[in-house]
């Protein structure tokens, strides 16, 4: 693997593409700041997209951010240690949490529609002492996904060309932090969007390759075959009969429980989740987390199912590396399997399919994170009344700066031997404590600030110490190793999720809290003057359950000359009909429960306990599926956003052509209101 490619193939593609990248997002930039309305000099363009994104784009976005190298890598790596389990866990322990992250984005919207971030509502609501602990929870979400972008990423590289760790942990960021800068959050959803058009191709011929036209597997009776004959010369402990055809794995379900804890902590913790549904329209943010969540989920059970199993039924053939434990935790079976199928071709593929889910996802936690930096650190602590020019230059200014700490953060783990694998497992862990209060803090009027606050910190704790204690109880010495284990994490990963959600929710039903929603809606709203909000008496401030059933009137007449002061990104107060928006979380609650209920127990867990080894005709099922899958998954995120956005396209074009033809005439200019009667 490590001489597949020439050294200098790697400094191509991550200097190379990436400066492509950065290139082409900055001539979108300029076609957008020329021809539309939007302009990144804006700071609320610039962090939130003027908060009027369509869903097809938002649900690309959300597929693009949410494919990271682990969801290519690790799903890659479970398939190839557990059989057929290891993608539908992977996918599935990782989807459920888009799904039910829809009911907070309804609930977003209802309740704080012109919030920047989560942690300006925990501010807002529960004061300095929770925003602070809950923003520890936030950025360490960051630099945990982060380094696993830039460990995974690396590791590829190095692998299959040679290049230097160290130096593709830094420049993997740099280019994508030049379009950041330039264009923000409407820039990084359109990255996203292209990133996922070309990642979709790519696994495509991935999956017709291995199961239609390769010479070593090139079907899936084939692949069935390879497979029985590597359970028979290497048994899978803990599969029914030491099958990878078999959903009956004890260690395959152990990693699915910890695939869906650790991963509910970065999704409700990351605030490029929140960043989308800030970003997206309040009519239609429910279905951008639903289809989105149902699109991704093709991807790592997709792309599992084909490279995981290659590797696994390649296993003895000449072209394909032997991989030790070591190499397995980095995620290296689906470039092994790459190159062992197509040689080079299949090398520069994955390659650059590793590359495009790296960056994607990095520009999605450069935007997050300055977000973070610029309004909880800056414009809370340092500067509260800073002006738009100040926001915008520190919005920048962080952008750059996370962009090389992520390439910090990721040598000091490749040096301590921490590899994306074990991060991913340990995420649960340092964070899943802060999973149910930061969801009782935008939803439910009662939630204690107590309770969450000792939920958050007492699940830490719990969750440190049982994983430490169950790691010295089964291991005679606690290292990266030993620490690493399933039962070790799966016990941290309980503990941690387990106390905080019991102490927050369990306190807030024993001494609940009052809260009037009006003081997290009032967060950057021309509408209402918070001071007003928190002095009002309380017979006459409006009720969270009151604000679901009627319509609730702004706090003051606004005037054609407020109207004139008004900032851009600010949502239409037409947009914001509580009755409407409640019934869009209801909907998000119900269909979220239930495909959650289908995805994690309806489908697997009967599988689990059949104990059945697929046959060929089961599996030709199953891969069937996936490809079908697939196909909608790119329908949805790739086609329907051009469909979508065919008027605002039509209008660009239009632009470019009265361009060419009169240069000048086609430049954007703002209607002129009508005069006030």
């Amino acid at each position: 693997m490590s001489t597949i490619l020439p050294q200098g193939a790697g400094y191509g593609v991550v200097c190379g593409i990436g400066l492509f990248f950065s290139v082409f997002m900055l001539g979108l930039t300029w076609i957008q700041a020329r021809y539309t309305a939007f302009k990144p000099s804006n700071s609320e363009e610039f962090t939130s997209a003027s908060r009027s994104v369509k869903p097809g784009l938002i649900a690309s976005g959300i597929v693009s951010a949410w494919t990271w190298a682990a969801t290519l890598l690790q799903s890659s790596a479970v398939a190839y240690k557990y059989g057929i389990s290891g993608p539908w866990w992977y996918g599935s322990g990782a989807t459920i949490q888009v799904l039910l992250f829809a009911q907070l984005a309804a609930k977003l919207k209802l309740n704080a529609p012109n919030a920047h971030t989560f942690l300006e509502i925990i501010g807002e609501r529960w004061g300095t002492v929770a925003h602070l602990i809950f923003l520890f929870f936030g950025l360490a979400t960051n630099i945990v996904v982060s380094s696993m972008l830039c460990l995974g990423g690396s590791a590829t590289v190095t692998a299959l060309t040679g290049m230097n760790t160290i130096a593709a942990c830094f420049l993997i960021p740099f280019g994508v932090a030049i379009y950041v800068v330039a264009g923000g959050m409407r820039a990084t959803l359109l990255c996203d969007y292209t990133h996922t058009a070309v990642l979709f191709a790519i696994i495509f011929v991935f999956m017709f390759t291995v199961y239609a036209t390769s010479d070593k597997i090139g079907s899936i009776e084939r692949m069935h075959e390879l497979l029985v004959k590597a359970a028979t010369d290497t048994p899978v402990e803990g599969n029914a009969g030491g099958s990878y055809l078999t959903m009956r794995s004890k260690n395959g379900l152990i990693f699915g429980i910890i695939n869906i804890i650790g991963n509910f902590a970065t999704v409700f913790n990351d605030q490029a989740y929140w960043q989308r549904a800030i970003a997206s329209q309040p009519a239609s943010c429910v279905k951008a987390y639903l289809l989105g969540g149902l699109a991704w989920f093709s991807i790592p059970f997709g792309f599992a199912t084909t490279m995981g199993l290659s590797a696994v039924a390649l296993r003895g053939d000449p072209a394909m590396a032997v991989l030790t434990p070591g190499q397995v935790s980095a995620g290296l079976p689906a470039p092994a399997a790459a190159a062992a199928l197509l040689g080079q071709s299949g090398a520069a593929a994955m390659l650059i399919l590793l590359f495009l889910a790296v960056t994607s996802a990095t520009s999605a936690e450069l935007i997050a994170v300055s977000s973070i930096l610029t309004y909880d650190v800056y414009k809370r602590y340092i500067n509260p009344h800073a002006t738009e020019a100040q926001i915008l230059r520190v919005s920048h200014f962080m952008v750059a700066a996370f962009a090389i700490f992520m390439g910090l953060a990721g040598t000091i783990f490749f040096y301590i031997g921490v590899s994306m694998g074990w991060l991913y497992t340990f995420m649960g862990v340092l964070l899943g404590s802060a999973v149910v209060p930061i969801a009782l803090c935008v939803t439910w009027s009662k939630a204690s600030k107590v309770g969450c606050i000792v939920g958050a910190v007492s699940g830490l704790v719990a969750g440190i110490i049982a994983w430490l204690v169950t790691t010295a109880k089964l291991n005679p010495t606690i290292d990266v190793v030993t620490s690493g284990g399933d039962y070790e994490m799966l016990a941290g990963n309980l503990a941690a999720i387990g106390v905080g959600g019991i102490v927050a929710t369990v306190w807030s039903f024993i001494s609940p809290d009052d809260f009037n929603f009006d003081v997290t809606r009032a967060i950057n709203s021309p509408h209402y003057d918070l001071k007003d909000v928190m002095d009002a008496p309380a017979d006459v401030k409006h009720s969270d359950t009151d604000s679901k059933n009627e319509k609730e009137e702004p706090k003051e007449t606004i005037t054609p000359a407020r109207e004139t002061v008004v900032r851009a990104g600010i949502t239409d107060e037409k947009d914001l009909d509580p009755v409407a928006l409640t019934k869009a979380f209801k909907f998000a609650a119900w269909s979220s429960l239930v495909l959650t209920v289908i995805l994690v127990i309806l489908i697997p867990l009967p599988l689990f306990g059949a104990s059945t080894i697929y046959d060929v005709g089961s599996l030709k099922a199953w891969v069937v599926v996936a490809m079908i899958w697939a196909f909608l998954a790119a329908f949805t995120v790739v086609l329907y956003p051009l469909w979508e956005s065919k008027e605002a396209l039509v209008m660009v074009c239009k632009g470019i052509v009265k361009d060419i033809f009169h240069p000048g005439s086609g430049k954007y200019v703002e209607p002129i209101p009508a005069p006030a009667a």
